[in-house]
């Protein structure tokens, strides 16, 4: 009786899902890390000191280019407004932005061509009255007094070292690195003014698609509402600006005083700088007077009292309330509250943000509240 052979049975091979559940070629999977384990905690804390001492120094690095990229974000909006009414005359969004270009650029061109011409005038009179003037200091028996008495010739000489010359130098370098990077901030703000206004509509529109869906209608209602605000906090500052500096030339014409222009620029320029523009512009145009003559200065000194008055108290506030709606008193510490935290900066955006904290308080806070 013949036997078959027995086939003895072959492995299978291993299933994904075998090797699953015996674990994997490198051994199975170990527990998961305990969230409450000090390590892992103290290991997390370090990291994130760790990126947010990184962030801050990038921040502290990049400030002053985020200065002028927040400046030039303002000024895009302000002047958002004159786009969108050339717009509706009929003009392409280009045109429209490259007409408001042209005019910011040319009154800004304007205003230092007006202020030039003073200022080599005057260093050019002070260059050749010199040699007559020391000559003069010679010749007086007051001063030659003076000089003997405290021997400022031996503490002259004894000062004018190396020391002292390479400090001037450093100085005149330092001026002058001062006076291109001024030029350079100014050029950037303004390329920036410019690229912000042509690309508003799509920089709002990739904000607004940032927030939830939901909650999309009134945050670009409310959004909408802010910056047509701040374009009128701008509209009228301008106004403002510009009939003190018509104000000024009217008194600087009266009075014959030089470079009238130029002083209604200054002033113009000074007094969009809220709550120390003004008296900033008001002693340039009164020691300009009282260089001409005291009468002249007295003049100045009163009239610029009388009129920042009447700036304060009636122009000023009856603009603001009716193109911003803050009041008098709000407005006047978010100015002081932002020229303590952010200086000039801080000053010029006080007012809008006071606006817009204000809506959002009226529209979203005190709903929110009453609900409760």
């Amino acid at each position: 009786m013949s036997s078959e052979p027995v086939e003895e049975p072959v492995d299978a091979p291993a299933t994904e899902d075998d090797t699953a559940e015996e674990g994997s070629r490198f051994g199975a999977p170990g527990r998961p890390l305990n969230r409450r384990s000090p390590f892992l905690f103290g290991f997390l804390f370090g990291l994130g000191v760790i990126v947010a001492y990184a962030l801050f120094l990038g921040i502290r690095n990049a400030a002053s280019i985020l200065v002028l990229i927040f400046i030039a974000l303002f000024l895009a909006i302000g002047l958002h407004p004159a786009v969108v009414r050339l717009r509706r005359w009929g003009l392409p969004h280009g045109l429209a932005v490259t007409i408001v270009s042209l005019t910011v650029v040319g009154l800004l061109a304007g205003g230092i061509i007006a202020l030039i011409p003073p200022l080599v005038t005057q260093t050019t009179e002070l260059i050749n009255n010199a040699p007559e003037t020391i000559e003069n200091l010679r010749r007086s028996e007051t001063v030659n007094d003076l000089v003997q008495r405290y021997d400022i010739v031996n503490k002259v000489q004894s000062a004018v070292n190396a020391g002292t010359i390479g400090g001037a130098v450093g100085g005149v370098v330092g001026g002058a690195k001062l006076i291109f990077g001024t030029i350079f901030n100014v050029l950037t703000v303004l390329v920036l003014t410019i690229y912000f206004m042509a690309s508003f509509d799509r920089l709002k529109e990739a904000g607004y698609s940032l927030v939830p869906s939901s909650r999309r209608a009134r945050v670009r209602l409310l959004t909408d509402e802010i910056l047509t605000k701040v374009g009128a906090y701008m509209v009228g500052a301008i106004a403002i600006a510009i009939l003190a500096g018509l104000s000024t030339f009217v008194l600087a014409m009266l009075l014959d005083l030089p470079y009238p222009f130029a002083l209604a620029v200054v002033v113009a320029v000074c007094d969009l700088i809220p709550q120390i523009g003004a008296t900033i512009g008001a002693v340039i145009v009164s020691l300009v007077g009282l260089a001409s003559s005291v009468p002249d200065g007295i003049v100045c000194i009163v009239f610029f009292i009388v009129y920042q008055q009447i700036e304060n108290y009636l122009i000023y506030p009856n603009v603001m309330r009716r193109s911003v709606k803050v009041s008098d008193v709000a407005a006047v510490v978010a100015a002081l509250l932002g020229v303590a935290l952010f200086g000039v900066v801080g000053a010029l955006v006080a007012i809008p943000m006071v606006a817009a904290v204000q809506l959002i308080m009226r529209e979203v806070l005190v709903p929110s509240m009453d609900q409760r």
